[in-house]
């Protein structure tokens, strides 16, 4: 995990920083402790508050806006609808804090949730945890909300063929290339998603998924959901399942070869392009997109 610096142009952060805009903003929370939190998160920093609270700060903010676009907002106009449909826990957003001279943009204090994430070499039942996320999936691709957003990446692999074929080189010395090359091209050749789009996470990952002993309890960071083509939420069984537990999953969602296809096209395009870039600044990151990259390519 890391509390360094990630991307070009990060807002700088400290303790003091955050502890003067809870102060500021919400002085009934003064007296409570305030820790930053070691995160493999890529577009927030987090706070703990006390011990039932978190504070999320984007962390770059240019041209206007943050990475995840308005997340906060989206947050507290979406998360609040989903809950009720869901059978797993998921944030709630206790208070929006307001931008000041010495920090420029909207952040949020939520709820914390409760849990461990998963660890994907120490998997307990791996076959019990596929199941409970195709629950999962199932639940949120049923869900009828009016006026959904689309999801900031699960729209068409074709948009992310220039970063993956960009990064491509950079790992010459950890990947066979061609065969790399050669997978990915297969995911953009298969059949597109011609029904209408669905509700999607689109970044389901180890580090945004929470268990109490074997149980799936909650899913974290929906800075990516909205509409989409469902295969995006396809990419645990590779960056976190394999075996019979893959298996398991995609018969919990009763998987067409083409979706199938196409999910494996998402995990290669966040390992190929989240390895060289994360290598240094957020090393469980890289590593996961290293066992993601390992699953499908094996």
């Amino acid at each position: 995990m890391s509390t360094g610096a990630m991307h070009p142009g990060e807002i700088p952060f400290g303790v003091e920083l955050v502890r003067r805009l809870v102060d500021s903003q919400f002085p009934q929370w003064s007296p409570l402790p305030l820790e930053r939190l070691e995160s493999s998160g890529t577009v927030n920093v987090l706070y703990r508050l006390g011990d039932d609270l978190v504070v999320r700060l984007p962390r770059v903010f240019e041209g206007g806006k943050t990475w995840a676009g308005r997340s906060v907002e989206r947050d507290l106009e979406w998360l609040p609808r989903l809950a009720p449909l869901l059978p797993l826990r998921i944030p709630r957003v206790v208070a929006k804090g307001e931008p000041d001279e010495g920090y420029p943009v909207a952040w949020g204090v939520y709820d914390w949730l409760r849990g461990e994430l998963p660890v994907v070499e120490r998997l307990a039942d791996a076959e019990l945890l596929a199941r409970r996320l195709a629950e999962f999936v199932l639940a949120l691709r049923s869900a009828e909300v009016g006026g959904a957003p689309e999801s900031a990446r699960g729209s068409s692999l074709e948009r992310w063929d220039a970063p993956v074929r960009a990064a491509l080189p950079q790992l010459a010395d950890e990947l066979d290339i061609a065969a790399a090359l050669g997978a990915w091209e297969q995911a953009l050749a298969a059949a597109p998603w011609d029904a209408a789009p669905v509700w999607v996470h689109g970044d389901l990952m180890p580090a945004n998924l929470l268990l109490e002993g074997i149980e799936l309890t909650g899913v974290l960071d929906w800075g990516g959901a909205g509409l989409g083509d469902p295969a995006i939420d396809l990419q645990p069984a590779w960056n976190l399942l394999s075996g019979p537990a893959r298996c398991a999953f995609r018969d919990e969602l009763e998987v067409d070869d083409a979706s199938w296809e196409r999910g494996r096209g998402w995990a290669l395009w966040t390992g190929i392009v989240a390895l060289p870039y994360y290598r240094e600044t957020n090393p469980e990151l890289a590593a996961n997109a290293t066992f993601r990259l390992g699953q499908v390519l094996g």
